[in-house]
């Protein structure tokens, strides 16, 4: 029995690198697995930047990715094969706010207040590669804060620079009806500004706990972790009578990966190792590399010419 599977492929934007070369060999790769065939639509979905192609094949999704693996791995393109009755649009973002929206870790940032950054850093780093629990990771380097004036956080937020990409998406999203959340294990004192920029619908981020003007050390309970993140995604989702399958989440780190699998779509952008692996071997995953975050409009099927901006 043949499946009905689509083909992505994706380049940094301005670079040029998704070349007829490169997309005949994936192609090529895609076909040749149990008897695939396609092209009954192939289509650039931004000239040079984008394109994606539906596949007919007996072949998994995990077989036909390996094949296009071993054709384009060696270039600068990020690729992606996912089942197209998951329908391409969703409905539904779920996304992670730190070296996913923005390009900045804000514990990190907060950290050169007082004087810890390696210290945060390392503990920050263990954390999203998985190494160390997530909540008592966060809690650790919450707690060297205890003591300073809650108004030294307020220049912090001159120095968060959105990920390239960032407006388009959200934007676009929001223009064809998607809900868009902001779901992070950072604080909501940089998330809901950063949130009320972009344009998300929903935040929900941790709250650190503040005493007469001065942080305590401590974040307020529930700790927004790994667990409420999926929760999110699923109560959201309920919530607007929306399926799984319209459902969109993207991270970076370990604590992304519940949302990620329970998401209909799953990206692992720019993400640590680990959390790469297992969005490439799940049959709802996609891997971000080379390009930004408009990476998950053409993951959706828009065109360039679909995006607002």
């Amino acid at each position: 029995m043949l499946s009905d599977l689509t083909l992505v492929l994706i380049a940094a934007p301005g670079s040029g690198n998704l070349s007829e070369t490169i997309v005949a060999k994936a192609l090529r790769a895609a076909r040749s697995c149990h008897g695939g065939r396609g092209g009954a639509c192939v289509r650039w979905l931004s000239p040079s930047e984008a394109w994606d192609a539906r596949i007919e094949t007996a072949a998994s999704v995990s077989d036909v990715r390996a094949a296009v693996e071993r054709a384009v791995s060696s270039y600068p393109v990020d690729f992606a094969v996912l089942r197209s009755d998951a329908g391409p649009r969703k409905a539904l973002l779920c996304a992670d706010m730190e070296s996913t929206v923005i390009e900045q870790e804000m514990l990190d940032e907060m950290a050169d207040l007082v004087g810890c950054r390696s210290e945060i850093e390392a503990i920050t780093k263990a954390a999203m590669r998985g190494e160390i629990d997530f909540e008592g990771s966060l809690a650790r380097r919450v707690a060297l804060f205890a003591g300073l004036d809650v108004h030294a956080l307020d220049p912090l937020m001159e120095r968060i620079t959105l990920m390239p990409g960032a407006e388009a998406l959200i934007k676009t999203l929001s223009a064809n009806g998607c809900h868009t959340a902001l779901v992070t294990g950072g604080f909501t004192i940089f998330a809901e500004p950063v949130a009320k920029r972009l344009g998300f619908d929903t935040v929900v981020a941790n709250v650190l706990e503040v005493d007469n003007g001065r942080l305590t050390g401590r974040v307020v309970p529930p700790v927004v972790g790994p667990a409420t993140k999926a929760e999110t995604l699923a109560r959201l989702a309920e919530t607007h009578a929306i399926t799984s399958t319209q459902t969109l989440a993207a991270g970076d780190g370990a604590n992304d990966a519940a949302m990620l699998a329970a998401a209909g779509l799953g990206v692992a952008f720019r993400a640590k190792p680990n959390l790469a692996a297992q969005a490439r071997a799940a049959e709802n995953g996609a891997v971000v590399r080379h390009g930004d975050l408009t990476a998950l409009l053409y993951l959706q099927g828009y065109t360039r010419e679909n995006f607002v901006s």
